[in-house]
């Protein structure tokens, strides 16, 4: 992945990036949901396109992200943990902060999907960052990680705030939008595979997508996939936090829905480890309690409605 530059996307040409936008990446991330690609991909991504870790960029160096949120009381969760060379960490406000593994108080649990190992936060440990500000979750901050912060040379193209750092909440709404992305790719997935085996699957005589009960399961799967991928293009060209809110909300609906009618109509041989009907529903579970969950979506997305409209 880094060889092909998807973690370089956003980086500028100068710094040695592709010098896209964040439409182009979520073009990119759309087809890697689509796929199933394992790995902490949008973690590489905001580390290599941002330069907030040296060797992110080209994929040498493995970085997952922890979102920094505790919510609900719920401790957060971190993937591929163990694979990592570094956690990004994104608190709520304030600059995005790297970590090495090992300063991470996180214990693994089972995950839902057999290609995502987790593990949960286990408790808080204060710290400082690098400008000197409490940190939330380790001991030392952005400098204690061998240095790797702002050595990738991407100059802050990607979530840099007024003040020249790097803006935590940018960081959260990309990967928000991103995951979404993803989502849409599994949804649009799941859609073709369940077209595809009603055409060939019969029963008594006739192609299982001959009868009603399916062609209306495909019909809402396609209604989803294509409302999801509307408003997840629109967030992609503004950038706007309401509206990447809403693509988070209808592309987790789109790729849950989509795998559960995708099973659906397969039947039994949708659980089965030959058909990856089922892979996609684990994974949608999973992205749907990443960075904005729905309660998240439908707090922010309310707020905004019943906020005065300034002339």
């Amino acid at each position: 992945m880094g060889e092909i530059g998807l973690f370089a996307l956003r980086a500028p040409e100068s710094a040695g990036g592709v010098g896209l936008g964040l439409p182009e990446a979520v073009l990119v991330f759309e087809e890697a949901g689509r796929a199933l690609l394992p790995g902490p991909l949008v973690a590489g991504h905001l580390a290599g396109s941002a330069g907030l870790v040296a060797g992110a960029a080209d994929g040498s160096v493995v970085v997952t992200a922890l979102e920094g949120a505790w919510t609900g009381g719920g401790a957060p969760l971190v993937e591929h943990l163990r694979a990592a060379d570094a956690v990004l960490v994104l608190d709520e406000g304030g600059e995005a902060r790297v970590l090495s593994p090992g300063e991470l108080p996180a214990e693994p649990i089972r995950s839902v999907d057999p290609l995502t190992p987790l593990h949960r936060v286990q408790h808080r440990v204060h710290g400082r960052n690098a400008g000197g500000a409490d940190g939330a979750f380790a001991e030392g901050g952005a400098g204690d990680a061998g240095g790797a912060v702002g050595e990738g040379g991407a100059g802050g193209a990607v979530g840099t705030s007024a003040g020249g750092g790097t803006d935590a909440a940018a960081l959260r709404r990309d990967a928000a939008l991103l995951t979404a992305a993803q989502q849409l790719g599994s949804a649009c997935r799941t859609l073709e595979l369940a077209v595809g085996y009603a055409r060939e699957r019969e029963q008594f005589g006739r192609p299982i997508g001959a009868f009603q009960a399916v062609q209306q399961l495909c019909a809402g799967m396609l209604v989803r996939s294509e409302t999801a991928r509307s408003v997840v293009y629109a967030a992609a060209v503004t950038a706007d936090e309401g509206e990447v809110c809403a693509a988070k909300l209808l592309a987790d609906t789109a790729a849950v829905h989509n795998a559960r009618d995708c099973l659906q109509v397969h039947g039994g041989m949708g659980f089965t480890w030959e058909a990856e009907v089922h892979l996609h529903l684990k994974r949608a579970w999973l992205r749907s309690e990443q960075w904005r969950t729905a309660v998240t979506s439908e707090e922010q997305l309310a707020s905004a409605l019943v906020r005065p409209i300034c002339h």
